[in-house]
């Protein structure tokens, strides 16, 4: 029977037999694509400054460290799980090396000290939820404010500074003209997080948790051990931006990161990634760091205020939640 046949004639091809040029045209990442482009317009009209080379190399400040949190914590929540921990996960990592400082401790020793405060914390999250069966908003919500508030009895209203020239390097040096090594190291990360979460049998793993966890502890998949993994995945990839963000401000707060994971879940979610997990791509949340970083450096080129971007923030991950459940109810009741 030929596909032009009536039978078949007002059928939709399944996904898994149309080409990837086919399913990319009808995707969510052509959508924020068209967004990142008009935003980018926009911007270039609404300010004179926007299309300065340093200025745009400014503007990927707002979202790469954001973003190193987003790819972890994507996988997380196609698993079916979150972390809403990650900023004071940072801010934790970031007092331990400011403490680090205050003993005389070098570069090599600080990025360890932070990587190893942001393992041991997504560690003490996964045992929780994946050791003991508590619900991950729940652990994350507590241990929020357990991180944060152990950052705020060591420094007080006070701050650590005095880092070593070098270590500047990591938020605030360039490998090539404009290009920063931040940007150098998002991109490296999100090609990283792609080829693991879209090419390899723990990436369909994560999947098939996100969509049916007692189903995939049936087929041999261990649940647990991978949930925890990206627990410890998430803490790290903390530990990585508090490293950035440390050394591009050169010091050491409490309030360091305050409110990001608000940020970081919105990015992920405006990604394309299902809050309710399975489904999701690494590609999505890379446009979507953009977008939401263009957003706001155009907002601060035009002095709008902080007060403003929160705002919008939180209009955002309201809109990318409810409308794909509007858009189906209103689709459902169409064919009905």
């Amino acid at each position: 029977m030929s596909l032009a046949s009536p039978d078949l004639a007002g059928r939709q091809l399944p996904d898994r037999l149309k080409t990837p040029l086919q399913r990319f045209l009808v995707s969510w990442e052509l959508l924020l694509l068209s967004v990142a482009v008009a935003v980018f317009v926009l911007n270039s009209f609404a300010s004179p400054y926007f299309l300065d080379p340093w200025n745009l190399s400014d503007a990927t400040f707002n979202f790469t460290e954001k973003a190193m949190i987003a790819f972890a914590m994507a996988l997380l929540i196609i698993s079916g799980e979150i972390d809403l921990s990650v900023a004071s996960i940072l801010a934790l990592s970031s007092t331990a090396m400011g403490f680090a400082v205050q003993l005389g401790a070098d570069t090599p020793v600080l990025v360890l000290t932070g990587l190893a405060v942001g393992l041991a914390c997504g560690a003490f999250n996964g045992l929780l939820v994946t050791g003991f069966g508590l619900p991950s908003i729940v652990v994350t919500i507590g241990t929020m404010s357990l991180f944060r508030g152990i950052s705020y009895i060591v420094l007080g209203d006070k701050a650590y500074t005095g880092y070593p020239s070098d270590f500047a390097f990591f938020g605030q040096g360039y490998v090539w003209w404009v290009i920063s090594f931040e940007f150098v190291l998002f991109a490296l990360l999100a090609a990283v997080f792609a080829i693991l979460l879209h090419r390899t049998n723990f990436g369909r793993a994560v999947y098939v948790i996100g969509n049916n966890p007692v189903g995939a502890l049936f087929s041999g998949i261990r649940v647990p051990n991978v949930k925890f993994a990206l627990f410890l995945l998430t803490g790290l990839m903390s530990g990585v931006a508090a490293i950035c963000l440390t050394s591009r401000l050169g010091a050491t707060r409490p309030s360091i990161a305050f409110g990001w994971e608000l940020e970081v879940v919105t990015m992920v979610v405006l990604g394309g990634v299902s809050i309710l997990g399975g489904s999701g791509t690494i590609p999505g949340v890379v446009i979507a760091a953009f977008v939401m970083g263009m957003v706001t450096f155009g907002f601060g080129l035009l002095n709008v205020p902080g007060i403003v971007m929160s705002i919008f923030i939180g209009l955002l991950l309201i809109a990318v939640i409810a409308l794909p459940r509007i858009a189906r109810r209103l689709l459902a009741r169409r064919k009905v």
